[in-house]
């Protein structure tokens, strides 16, 4: 049984950083890609970027290169997602999920487990 637990979501205003958390426990996911989704009230759940464990690979959502980082502690079973320079349109719930499709999936339907989610609101 995999667990992923999603946490570090706030309200924060626009030009603010944030950064989300995902602990992952109950089995090894070397070979696994990690993803970070969201989805704001009426829209379709939406790719922000991923990262590999093994090699540490990146890969991001137009929307968010250069402002959103993703990165990972091996030993902590934990990744992470720095969000600089918040925007108002980057309200959503935040989500992290692990895939074993090759490379990193976009597509949410490739992901076979999730966080619960944390909330993350800005305000203009």
């Amino acid at each position: 049984q995999v667990t992923l637990v999603d946490s570090g979501g706030g309200l924060v205003q626009a030009g603010a950083s944030l950064r989300l958390s995902c602990v992952v426990s109950g089995r090894t996911l070397t070979h696994y890609a990690m993803g970070w989704f969201r989805q704001a009230p009426g829209k379709e759940r939406e790719f922000v970027g991923g990262i590999t464990w093994s090699s540490g690979s990146t890969a991001y959502a137009d929307l968010v290169k250069g402002r959103f980082t993703i990165s990972r502690v091996n030993a902590r079973n934990t990744v992470f997602l720095q969000m600089n320079s918040l925007k108002p349109e980057d309200t959503a719930v935040y989500y992290c999920a692990a895939s074993r499709a090759y490379g990193i999936a976009t597509v949410a339907g490739q992901y076979a487990y999730w966080g619960q989610g944390t909330q993350v609101t800005v305000s203009s």
